[in-house]
């Protein structure tokens, strides 16, 4: 059984001319599926354009990034139904969507007044993934217990919940995993700096585990410094593997296992 990469962002292959080369080497790496994941309303259609031409192969999401939360949210926010109800494929999640205090403003007014837009936006995906029963990738970078809180508030089914690029550590993942959420990592948790997260990794366990790339972003050892692709999965899973102490054939069963029955993938 092969890889699924759950989070990727194909818009900046093809921008590049280089989608098909790009999954032809996943696929040599070993990647049977994978997830490329809504940002913005500007890679939507395309995202879906992709999964119609690559069936069984290419997965998509629709959500609106909290960075991507503007002065148009609501306008933006209002175009998501109608990739549930209009032609085409459908997306398997809703996401990703969330709360980023990381990426404010410096200025404190402003600062305050963009986060309260991004939980705005937060809350009425919340609502909109609790009408469709769908699952949620979730955005959160310093703001865990309030992205928490929120979903709490929010009705959401936790077991329908995954925090991606889990970078929070073993205290966190215990309150996600007390209500039934997950958490999926990237190539972070190969950091030698990213202790917390291994440990995270190890209290989750290899029951619930999902890998990621989040490409092109976050290139795990031993190619850090080079732009990340699907393929680069398989080094996020060897490591895991290893750190979980199972062999990879273990850790790519489990974890596509998990992907497949988290985002109701079909069969390979």
């Amino acid at each position: 059984m092969g890889l699924i990469d759950t989070h990727t962002h194909l818009a900046s292959f093809v921008r590049r001319d280089e989608l098909a080369v790009t999954l032809q080497r996943a696929r040599e790496a070993d990647v049977e599926a994978m997830i490329t994941i809504g940002t913005a309303s500007d890679d939507w259609s395309l995202y879906r354009e992709i999964a119609q031409a690559h069936r069984g192969f290419v997965d998509y999401t629709v959500g609106l990034h909290p960075c991507s939360v503007e002065a148009n949210w609501e306008d933006e926010l209002a175009l998501l139904p109608e990739f549930w109800d209009g032609e085409g494929v459908k997306p398997v999640a809703l996401g990703e969507c969330g709360l980023d205090r990381f990426h404010l403003p410096k200025d404190t007014i402003e600062a305050e007044k963009e986060f309260t837009h991004q939980r705005a936006a937060f809350a009425a995906q919340l609502v909109l993934a609790r009408n469709l029963n769908c699952p949620v990738v979730v955005h959160s970078r310093g703001a865990f217990t309030e992205t928490v809180q929120m979903i709490d508030e929010s009705g959401v089914d936790w077991s329908r919940v995954v925090f991606h690029c889990f970078a929070e550590g073993a205290q966190e993942m215990a309150e996600l995993r007390r209500r039934g959420g997950w958490g999926s990592f990237t190539g972070i948790v190969t950091y030698k700096s990213a202790g917390d997260v291994r440990e995270a990794a190890e209290f989750q366990g290899l029951d619930r585990l999902m890998v990621e790339t989040d490409a092109p972003y976050l290139t795990p050892v031993p190619l850090r410094g080079k732009p990340n692709e699907p393929a680069y999965v398989r080094h996020t899973a060897d490591f895991c593997a290893e750190l979980l102490s199972v062999s990879y054939e273990e850790l790519s069963a489990n974890t596509t296992k998990n992907a497949r029955e988290f985002y109701g993938l079909g069969k390979a």
